[in-house]
Protein backbone atom coordinates (compact mmCIF):
# COMPACT_ATOMS: atom_id res chain seq x y z
CA UNK A 1 0.00 0.00 0.00
CA UNK A 2 1.27 3.45 -0.91
CA UNK A 3 2.25 5.59 2.07
CA UNK A 4 2.37 9.37 2.45
CA UNK A 5 5.14 10.68 4.72
CA UNK A 6 5.24 14.36 5.54
CA UNK A 7 8.62 16.07 5.46
CA UNK A 8 9.68 17.06 8.96
CA UNK A 9 11.79 19.98 10.11
CA UNK A 10 15.48 19.40 10.80
CA UNK A 11 16.21 18.81 14.49
CA UNK A 12 18.22 21.25 16.56
CA UNK A 13 21.83 20.14 17.22
CA UNK A 14 21.29 20.79 20.92
CA UNK A 15 18.64 18.08 21.05
CA UNK A 16 20.91 15.37 19.58
CA UNK A 17 23.83 13.37 21.01
CA UNK A 18 27.34 14.52 20.20
CA UNK A 19 28.00 12.23 17.21
CA UNK A 20 24.89 13.51 15.46
CA UNK A 21 25.03 17.13 16.58
CA UNK A 22 27.77 18.05 14.10
CA UNK A 23 25.87 16.43 11.23
CA UNK A 24 22.71 18.30 12.21
CA UNK A 25 24.62 21.59 12.30
CA UNK A 26 26.00 20.93 8.83
CA UNK A 27 22.54 20.09 7.53
CA UNK A 28 21.14 23.33 8.92
CA UNK A 29 23.98 25.30 7.31
CA UNK A 30 23.40 23.74 3.89
CA UNK A 31 21.53 26.01 1.52
CA UNK A 32 19.14 24.57 -1.07
CA UNK A 33 17.96 26.28 -4.24
CA UNK A 34 14.40 24.98 -3.93
CA UNK A 35 13.86 23.71 -0.38
CA UNK A 36 10.67 21.86 0.37
CA UNK A 37 8.82 23.14 3.42
CA UNK A 38 7.95 21.06 6.45
CA UNK A 39 4.82 19.05 5.80
CA UNK A 40 5.57 18.50 2.12
CA UNK A 41 4.11 15.11 1.08
CA UNK A 42 6.44 12.30 0.01
CA UNK A 43 4.93 9.18 -1.57
CA UNK A 44 6.46 5.75 -0.93
CA UNK A 45 5.62 2.27 -2.22
CA UNK A 46 4.90 -0.66 0.11
CA UNK A 47 8.64 -1.51 -0.15
CA UNK A 48 9.37 2.07 1.04
CA UNK A 49 10.79 3.18 -2.26
CA UNK A 50 10.28 6.84 -3.06
CA UNK A 51 7.90 7.41 -5.99
CA UNK A 52 10.17 9.98 -7.60
CA UNK A 53 7.98 11.13 -10.54
CA UNK A 54 5.02 11.78 -8.25
CA UNK A 55 7.20 13.77 -5.84
CA UNK A 56 8.75 15.71 -8.73
CA UNK A 57 5.27 16.52 -10.05
CA UNK A 58 4.20 17.82 -6.63
CA UNK A 59 7.48 19.71 -6.25
CA UNK A 60 7.02 21.55 -9.54
CA UNK A 61 3.47 22.61 -8.75
CA UNK A 62 4.05 23.52 -5.10
CA UNK A 63 7.55 25.03 -5.20
CA UNK A 64 8.28 26.13 -8.74
CA UNK A 65 4.78 27.20 -9.76
CA UNK A 66 3.88 28.31 -6.20
CA UNK A 67 0.41 26.78 -6.19
CA UNK A 68 -1.64 26.99 -3.04
CA UNK A 69 -1.68 24.40 -0.26
CA UNK A 70 -5.18 23.33 -1.32
CA UNK A 71 -3.93 22.58 -4.85
CA UNK A 72 -1.01 20.59 -3.47
CA UNK A 73 -3.35 18.59 -1.24
CA UNK A 74 -5.67 17.86 -4.18
CA UNK A 75 -2.87 16.62 -6.43
CA UNK A 76 -1.46 14.53 -3.57
CA UNK A 77 -4.80 12.80 -3.02
CA UNK A 78 -5.18 12.07 -6.75
CA UNK A 79 -1.68 10.63 -7.14
CA UNK A 80 -1.97 8.63 -3.92
CA UNK A 81 -5.20 6.98 -5.05
CA UNK A 82 -3.85 6.29 -8.56
CA UNK A 83 -0.50 4.84 -7.48
CA UNK A 84 -2.15 2.81 -4.74
CA UNK A 85 -4.53 1.31 -7.33
CA UNK A 86 -1.62 0.48 -9.64
CA UNK A 87 0.32 -1.13 -6.80
CA UNK A 88 -2.60 -3.30 -5.71
CA UNK A 89 -2.92 -4.58 -9.29
CA UNK A 90 0.86 -4.96 -9.84
CA UNK A 91 0.89 -2.49 -12.73
CA UNK A 92 4.08 -0.42 -13.21
CA UNK A 93 3.13 3.24 -13.44
CA UNK A 94 5.05 3.80 -16.68
CA UNK A 95 3.16 0.94 -18.40
CA UNK A 96 -0.35 2.09 -17.50
CA UNK A 97 -2.54 2.59 -20.54
CA UNK A 98 -6.08 3.52 -21.49
CA UNK A 99 -7.47 0.15 -20.36
CA UNK A 100 -6.08 0.69 -16.86
CA UNK A 101 -7.50 4.20 -16.64
CA UNK A 102 -10.93 3.05 -17.80
CA UNK A 103 -10.88 0.24 -15.22
CA UNK A 104 -9.86 2.78 -12.55
CA UNK A 105 -12.75 5.05 -13.54
CA UNK A 106 -15.28 2.20 -13.69
CA UNK A 107 -14.19 0.95 -10.28
CA UNK A 108 -15.11 4.33 -8.78
CA UNK A 109 -18.45 4.16 -10.57
CA UNK A 110 -19.33 0.72 -9.16
CA UNK A 111 -17.79 0.77 -5.67
CA UNK A 112 -18.28 3.21 -2.79
CA UNK A 113 -15.49 5.33 -1.43
CA UNK A 114 -13.47 3.50 1.26
CA UNK A 115 -13.03 6.82 3.04
CA UNK A 116 -16.65 8.00 3.26
CA UNK A 117 -18.57 4.79 2.48
CA UNK A 118 -20.69 6.68 -0.05
CA UNK A 119 -20.82 6.42 -3.83
CA UNK A 120 -18.43 8.63 -5.76
CA UNK A 121 -19.95 11.68 -7.35
CA UNK A 122 -19.44 12.20 -11.07
CA UNK A 123 -17.51 15.38 -10.36
CA UNK A 124 -15.11 13.48 -8.09
CA UNK A 125 -14.55 10.74 -10.68
CA UNK A 126 -13.87 13.25 -13.45
CA UNK A 127 -11.63 15.27 -11.17
CA UNK A 128 -9.40 12.28 -10.46
CA UNK A 129 -9.33 11.12 -14.08
CA UNK A 130 -8.30 14.59 -15.23
CA UNK A 131 -5.59 14.67 -12.57
CA UNK A 132 -4.14 11.38 -13.82
CA UNK A 133 -4.17 12.62 -17.42
CA UNK A 134 -2.40 15.83 -16.39
CA UNK A 135 0.24 13.83 -14.55
CA UNK A 136 1.07 11.66 -17.57
CA UNK A 137 1.10 14.63 -19.91
CA UNK A 138 3.55 16.30 -17.51
CA UNK A 139 5.66 13.12 -17.26
CA UNK A 140 6.16 13.12 -21.04
CA UNK A 141 6.97 16.85 -21.12
CA UNK A 142 9.43 16.48 -18.22
CA UNK A 143 11.06 13.44 -19.91
CA UNK A 144 10.20 10.99 -17.17
CA UNK A 145 8.57 9.03 -19.99
CA UNK A 146 9.43 9.02 -23.65
CA UNK A 147 5.79 8.39 -24.49
CA UNK A 148 2.57 7.28 -22.81
CA UNK A 149 -0.79 6.10 -24.06
CA UNK A 150 -2.41 8.39 -21.49
CA UNK A 151 -0.65 11.40 -23.00
CA UNK A 152 -1.50 10.50 -26.59
CA UNK A 153 -3.68 13.24 -28.10
CA UNK A 154 -4.92 10.90 -30.80
CA UNK A 155 -7.03 9.16 -28.15
CA UNK A 156 -8.72 12.43 -27.23
CA UNK A 157 -11.90 12.10 -29.30
CA UNK A 158 -13.58 15.38 -28.55
CA UNK A 159 -17.35 15.40 -28.86
CA UNK A 160 -18.46 17.95 -31.41
CA UNK A 161 -20.22 20.88 -29.80
CA UNK A 162 -22.81 23.20 -31.23
CA UNK A 163 -21.69 26.77 -31.23
CA UNK A 164 -23.12 28.76 -28.36
CA UNK A 165 -22.64 32.54 -28.21
CA UNK A 166 -22.40 32.50 -24.39
CA UNK A 167 -19.41 30.10 -24.41
CA UNK A 168 -16.28 32.20 -24.64
CA UNK A 169 -13.73 29.42 -24.67
CA UNK A 170 -13.45 25.70 -25.15
CA UNK A 171 -12.45 23.26 -22.45
CA UNK A 172 -8.94 21.82 -22.39
CA UNK A 173 -8.17 18.48 -23.98
CA UNK A 174 -8.30 16.67 -20.65
CA UNK A 175 -11.74 18.19 -20.04
CA UNK A 176 -13.15 16.67 -23.27
CA UNK A 177 -11.35 13.33 -23.10
CA UNK A 178 -13.16 10.07 -23.78
CA UNK A 179 -12.17 9.01 -20.25
CA UNK A 180 -14.25 11.78 -18.66
CA UNK A 181 -17.88 11.06 -17.86
CA UNK A 182 -20.62 13.30 -19.13
CA UNK A 183 -21.38 15.78 -16.41
CA UNK A 184 -24.50 17.86 -15.93
CA UNK A 185 -24.35 21.23 -14.29
CA UNK A 186 -26.65 21.34 -11.27
CA UNK A 187 -29.02 24.24 -10.96
CA UNK A 188 -28.75 26.24 -7.73
CA UNK A 189 -31.40 25.76 -5.08
CA UNK A 190 -30.96 28.81 -2.86
CA UNK A 191 -32.16 28.95 0.70
CA UNK A 192 -35.23 31.07 1.29
CA UNK A 193 -35.29 33.62 4.08
CA UNK A 194 -36.97 31.32 6.60
CA UNK A 195 -34.45 28.55 6.02
CA UNK A 196 -31.51 30.95 6.27
CA UNK A 197 -32.78 32.40 9.56
CA UNK A 198 -33.40 28.92 10.96
CA UNK A 199 -29.93 27.77 9.95
CA UNK A 200 -28.24 30.81 11.47
CA UNK A 201 -30.21 30.38 14.70
CA UNK A 202 -29.14 26.73 15.03
CA UNK A 203 -25.43 27.25 14.37
CA UNK A 204 -23.18 27.80 17.38
CA UNK A 205 -20.55 30.55 17.49
CA UNK A 206 -18.41 31.25 15.55
CA UNK A 207 -20.04 29.20 12.79
CA UNK A 208 -23.18 31.33 12.80
CA UNK A 209 -21.13 34.45 12.08
CA UNK A 210 -19.13 32.66 9.40
CA UNK A 211 -22.35 31.56 7.68
CA UNK A 212 -23.64 35.13 7.89
CA UNK A 213 -20.49 36.35 6.14
CA UNK A 214 -21.06 33.90 3.30
CA UNK A 215 -24.74 34.81 2.98
CA UNK A 216 -24.05 38.55 2.94
CA UNK A 217 -20.87 38.65 0.81
CA UNK A 218 -20.71 35.40 -1.21
CA UNK A 219 -17.22 34.52 0.01
CA UNK A 220 -15.72 31.14 -0.78
CA UNK A 221 -14.88 29.08 2.28
CA UNK A 222 -11.14 29.41 1.59
CA UNK A 223 -11.49 33.19 1.32
CA UNK A 224 -13.54 33.27 4.51
CA UNK A 225 -10.91 31.35 6.47
CA UNK A 226 -8.18 33.72 5.20
CA UNK A 227 -9.88 36.74 6.73
CA UNK A 228 -7.78 38.30 9.49
CA UNK A 229 -8.59 40.61 12.37
CA UNK A 230 -6.57 43.36 10.69
CA UNK A 231 -8.85 43.15 7.64
CA UNK A 232 -11.76 44.17 9.86
CA UNK A 233 -10.14 46.42 12.47
CA UNK A 234 -8.11 48.44 9.99
CA UNK A 235 -11.09 49.89 8.17
CA UNK A 236 -12.03 53.57 8.40
CA UNK A 237 -15.43 54.53 9.71
CA UNK A 238 -17.75 54.36 6.68
CA UNK A 239 -20.17 57.15 5.94
CA UNK A 240 -22.62 54.72 4.37
CA UNK A 241 -24.29 51.52 5.48
CA UNK A 242 -21.63 49.35 3.81
CA UNK A 243 -17.89 48.95 3.64
CA UNK A 244 -15.43 47.45 1.15
CA UNK A 245 -13.17 44.73 2.59
CA UNK A 246 -9.99 43.89 0.67
CA UNK A 247 -9.46 40.13 0.46
CA UNK A 248 -7.30 37.55 -1.31
CA UNK A 249 -9.32 35.60 -3.82
CA UNK A 250 -8.85 32.06 -5.06
CA UNK A 251 -5.47 31.68 -6.75
CA UNK A 252 -4.04 34.59 -4.71
CA UNK A 253 -5.89 37.14 -6.82
CA UNK A 254 -6.62 40.45 -5.06
CA UNK A 255 -10.27 41.30 -4.68
CA UNK A 256 -12.86 42.81 -2.43
CA UNK A 257 -16.29 42.19 -0.96
CA UNK A 258 -18.95 44.64 0.15
CA UNK A 259 -20.00 44.05 3.75
CA UNK A 260 -23.02 45.77 5.36
CA UNK A 261 -22.54 47.78 8.54
CA UNK A 262 -24.72 45.40 10.55
CA UNK A 263 -22.40 42.49 9.71
CA UNK A 264 -19.31 44.50 10.63
CA UNK A 265 -20.86 45.57 13.94
CA UNK A 266 -21.64 41.95 14.79
CA UNK A 267 -18.09 40.98 13.85
CA UNK A 268 -16.68 43.70 16.12
CA UNK A 269 -18.76 42.30 18.97
CA UNK A 270 -17.45 38.81 18.30
CA UNK A 271 -13.82 40.03 18.29
CA UNK A 272 -14.14 41.88 21.58
CA UNK A 273 -16.30 39.19 23.19
CA UNK A 274 -16.06 35.51 22.31
CA UNK A 275 -12.80 35.63 20.37
CA UNK A 276 -11.03 37.58 23.13
CA UNK A 277 -12.32 35.19 25.82
CA UNK A 278 -11.35 32.05 23.89
CA UNK A 279 -7.82 33.29 23.22
CA UNK A 280 -7.41 34.37 26.84
CA UNK A 281 -8.47 30.91 28.06
CA UNK A 282 -6.08 29.27 25.59
CA UNK A 283 -3.16 31.35 26.89
CA UNK A 284 -4.10 30.49 30.47
CA UNK A 285 -3.93 26.78 29.59
CA UNK A 286 -0.56 27.13 27.86
CA UNK A 287 -1.73 26.88 24.26
CA UNK A 288 -0.58 29.13 21.42
CA UNK A 289 -3.07 31.96 21.17
CA UNK A 290 -1.59 34.57 18.86
CA UNK A 291 -3.46 33.87 15.65
CA UNK A 292 -4.16 36.59 13.08
CA UNK A 293 -7.15 34.59 11.80
CA UNK A 294 -10.50 36.25 12.37
CA UNK A 295 -12.41 33.08 13.18
CA UNK A 296 -11.17 30.86 16.01
CA UNK A 297 -12.88 28.02 17.84
CA UNK A 298 -13.54 27.60 21.56
CA UNK A 299 -10.02 26.16 22.04
CA UNK A 300 -8.44 29.32 20.66
CA UNK A 301 -7.27 27.66 17.43
CA UNK A 302 -8.17 28.84 13.92
CA UNK A 303 -11.38 27.28 12.60
CA UNK A 304 -10.69 24.47 10.16
CA UNK A 305 -12.47 23.99 6.86
CA UNK A 306 -13.77 20.53 7.74
CA UNK A 307 -15.12 21.60 11.14
CA UNK A 308 -17.08 24.47 9.60
CA UNK A 309 -18.45 22.30 6.79
CA UNK A 310 -19.58 19.65 9.27
CA UNK A 311 -21.26 22.25 11.46
CA UNK A 312 -23.27 23.67 8.54
CA UNK A 313 -24.21 20.22 7.25
CA UNK A 314 -25.39 19.03 10.66
CA UNK A 315 -27.33 22.23 11.25
CA UNK A 316 -29.11 21.79 7.93
CA UNK A 317 -30.05 18.20 8.77
CA UNK A 318 -31.36 19.30 12.16
CA UNK A 319 -33.46 21.97 10.45
CA UNK A 320 -34.87 19.51 7.91
CA UNK A 321 -33.11 20.60 4.71
CA UNK A 322 -29.75 20.16 3.03
CA UNK A 323 -27.25 22.90 3.72
CA UNK A 324 -23.65 23.28 2.61
CA UNK A 325 -21.15 26.09 2.75
CA UNK A 326 -21.27 26.41 -1.04
CA UNK A 327 -25.07 26.68 -0.89
CA UNK A 328 -24.69 29.81 1.25
CA UNK A 329 -22.57 31.36 -1.48
CA UNK A 330 -25.08 30.26 -4.13
CA UNK A 331 -27.90 31.82 -2.10
CA UNK A 332 -26.08 35.15 -2.12
CA UNK A 333 -25.58 34.90 -5.89
CA UNK A 334 -29.22 33.98 -6.65
CA UNK A 335 -30.68 36.65 -4.38
CA UNK A 336 -28.36 39.29 -5.81
CA UNK A 337 -29.17 38.21 -9.35
CA UNK A 338 -32.89 38.44 -8.60
CA UNK A 339 -32.43 42.01 -7.33
CA UNK A 340 -30.35 43.03 -10.32
CA UNK A 341 -32.78 41.43 -12.77
CA UNK A 342 -35.51 43.48 -11.15
CA UNK A 343 -33.42 46.64 -11.51
CA UNK A 344 -32.80 45.86 -15.18
CA UNK A 345 -36.51 45.27 -15.77
CA UNK A 346 -37.22 48.68 -14.23
CA UNK A 347 -34.92 50.37 -16.72
CA UNK A 348 -31.55 50.46 -14.96
CA UNK A 349 -28.66 50.09 -17.40
CA UNK A 350 -26.94 47.37 -15.44
CA UNK A 351 -25.55 44.00 -16.52
CA UNK A 352 -26.72 41.56 -13.81
CA UNK A 353 -24.42 38.68 -14.79
CA UNK A 354 -21.37 40.91 -14.94
CA UNK A 355 -22.03 42.31 -11.47
CA UNK A 356 -22.57 38.84 -10.02
CA UNK A 357 -19.39 37.60 -11.71
CA UNK A 358 -17.35 40.41 -10.18
CA UNK A 359 -18.75 40.07 -6.68
CA UNK A 360 -18.28 36.29 -6.72
CA UNK A 361 -14.66 36.67 -7.80
CA UNK A 362 -14.90 34.74 -11.08
CA UNK A 363 -12.69 35.50 -14.07
CA UNK A 364 -15.17 34.38 -16.71
CA UNK A 365 -18.93 34.48 -16.90
CA UNK A 366 -18.96 30.88 -18.16
CA UNK A 367 -17.66 29.83 -14.74
CA UNK A 368 -21.17 30.50 -13.43
CA UNK A 369 -23.28 28.96 -16.22
CA UNK A 370 -26.16 28.04 -13.92
CA UNK A 371 -26.77 31.73 -13.28
CA UNK A 372 -27.17 32.70 -16.92
CA UNK A 373 -30.72 33.85 -17.54
CA UNK A 374 -31.17 32.59 -21.07
CA UNK A 375 -32.66 29.48 -22.63
CA UNK A 376 -33.82 26.44 -20.69
CA UNK A 377 -31.49 27.10 -17.77
CA UNK A 378 -32.84 30.60 -17.39
CA UNK A 379 -36.40 29.31 -17.34
CA UNK A 380 -35.66 26.82 -14.59
CA UNK A 381 -33.72 29.39 -12.58
CA UNK A 382 -36.51 31.92 -12.92
CA UNK A 383 -38.88 29.29 -11.57
CA UNK A 384 -36.48 28.77 -8.66
CA UNK A 385 -36.27 32.49 -7.98
CA UNK A 386 -40.03 32.88 -8.38
CA UNK A 387 -40.86 30.90 -5.24
CA UNK A 388 -43.45 32.68 -3.07
CA UNK A 389 -40.87 33.69 -0.47
CA UNK A 390 -38.45 35.25 -2.94
CA UNK A 391 -41.26 36.78 -4.98
CA UNK A 392 -42.53 38.59 -1.88
CA UNK A 393 -39.04 39.92 -1.25
CA UNK A 394 -38.74 41.19 -4.82
CA UNK A 395 -42.16 42.80 -4.75
CA UNK A 396 -41.77 44.20 -1.24
CA UNK A 397 -39.00 46.65 -2.12
CA UNK A 398 -38.84 49.57 -4.47
CA UNK A 399 -35.24 48.83 -5.25
CA UNK A 400 -34.64 51.53 -7.77
CA UNK A 401 -36.06 54.90 -8.65
CA UNK A 402 -35.39 56.34 -12.05
CA UNK A 403 -32.86 59.11 -11.82
CA UNK A 404 -32.31 61.87 -14.32
CA UNK A 405 -28.57 61.56 -13.74
CA UNK A 406 -28.51 58.24 -15.57
CA UNK A 407 -28.14 58.64 -19.29
CA UNK A 408 -30.20 56.16 -21.32
CA UNK A 409 -28.46 53.64 -23.53
CA UNK A 410 -25.37 53.08 -21.39
CA UNK A 411 -24.30 51.02 -18.42
CA UNK A 412 -23.80 52.58 -15.05
CA UNK A 413 -20.23 53.83 -14.49
CA UNK A 414 -18.14 52.30 -11.75
CA UNK A 415 -19.00 54.72 -8.95
CA UNK A 416 -22.75 54.74 -9.61
CA UNK A 417 -22.84 50.99 -10.14
CA UNK A 418 -20.85 50.35 -6.96
CA UNK A 419 -23.15 52.48 -4.83
CA UNK A 420 -26.24 50.97 -6.41
CA UNK A 421 -25.15 47.37 -5.86
CA UNK A 422 -23.87 48.08 -2.36
CA UNK A 423 -27.18 49.52 -1.30
CA UNK A 424 -28.95 46.47 -2.74
CA UNK A 425 -26.67 44.12 -0.81
CA UNK A 426 -27.41 45.99 2.41
CA UNK A 427 -31.10 45.66 1.66
CA UNK A 428 -30.64 41.95 0.92
CA UNK A 429 -28.64 41.28 4.09
CA UNK A 430 -31.20 42.96 6.31
CA UNK A 431 -33.67 40.26 5.35
CA UNK A 432 -31.65 37.72 7.34
CA UNK A 433 -30.81 39.99 10.27
CA UNK A 434 -33.60 38.76 12.56
CA UNK A 435 -33.35 35.23 13.98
Amino acid sequence: MVQIVRKASLPSPADLPEPLAQLAAQALATSLREPRPAGFPLLFTKQWQLIEPAVAFLHEHAIQRAHTADTLRTYTEILYDWFDTLEQNDIPWHRADAVDLVAYRNRMMSQPSPHTGRAYRTTTINHRVRGVLRFYAWAVRAHWLSESALADKTRDFAVSRRYSPIRTRYAADTERSIFVLRQYEPLPRPLVSGQARELLAYLAPPYDLMARWQLYTGLRISELLRLGVDDINGRPTPLTAHHTIEITRKGRKPGYVIAPASLLDETDGYISGLRFAWLKRARRRGRAAHHPALFVNARGAPVSKNAYQRAVSRAGLACGFKATTHLLRATFACMLLARLEYLASEGAKVNPLLVVKILLGHEHIDYVPTLQMSGRRGTVLRQTLATPDIARQRAGYRLFKKSSSLSPGRYLPGAELGGLVRSRIFCFSSRFASR
